[in-house]
């Protein structure tokens, strides 16, 4: 009687045990990922509770769907493995030193160094090379796109406009 009771008290100390998250029948995947384009944003963050245990994050519609498509894919077949995750870690910590800023930066949102950019302007063409900690127009460096778009133009312009990478995807 003195062990229910004492066990009893541990489980009362203890804190409260995680959500379950379910696992998903592989057979279920396609028909819930279609189901995800037609779901309501109330629909979404319902499943995202269910999925992940926790409250949505204040995202968009498209992050939405994309993480809970993801973690549909992840419940039914299995995730990355432990070995995988600290790779990638690892990678990340070479490729931006530790900074949280950099980090906080999408990676597809600038082209890859040695990228040529080609602008006709007023007839003439012109080539900025991407590099990879800024652009170079003329043999000359410079910080942003953007200065590039106003020395060419006179005028200013936002520089990924200019160069037609707004609207891109990924961009």
């Amino acid at each position: 009687m003195t062990r229910r009771s004492s066990s009893k008290a541990q489980r009362q100390d203890a804190a409260p045990p995680a959500p379950t998250v379910p696992k998903i029948p592989p057979a279920q995947v396609l028909p819930r990922l279609a189901a995800l384009q037609t779901a309501t944003a109330a629909e979404l963050k319902e499943q995202w509770r269910a999925l992940f245990g926790k409250e949505p994050p204040p995202f968009n519609r498209p992050y939405l769907q994309s993480r809970l498509a993801y973690r549909i894919q992840e419940l039914a077949y299995g995730g990355l493995k432990p070995e995988t995750r600290a790779r990638l870690e690892a990678l990340g910590e070479q490729l931006d030193g530790g900074n949280v800023v950099l980090r906080r930066i999408r990676a597809d949102s600038r082209p890859l160094p040695g990228t040529r950019l080609v602008r006709e302007y007023d007839g003439v063409q012109h080539v900025v090379t991407v590099r990879a900690d800024d652009f170079e127009f003329q043999g000359q460096p410079y910080r942003s796109l953007s200065a590039i778009a106003r020395h060419i133009s006179g005028t200013r312009w936002n520089g990924w406009t200019f160069f037609g990478l707004k609207g891109r995807p990924g961009a």
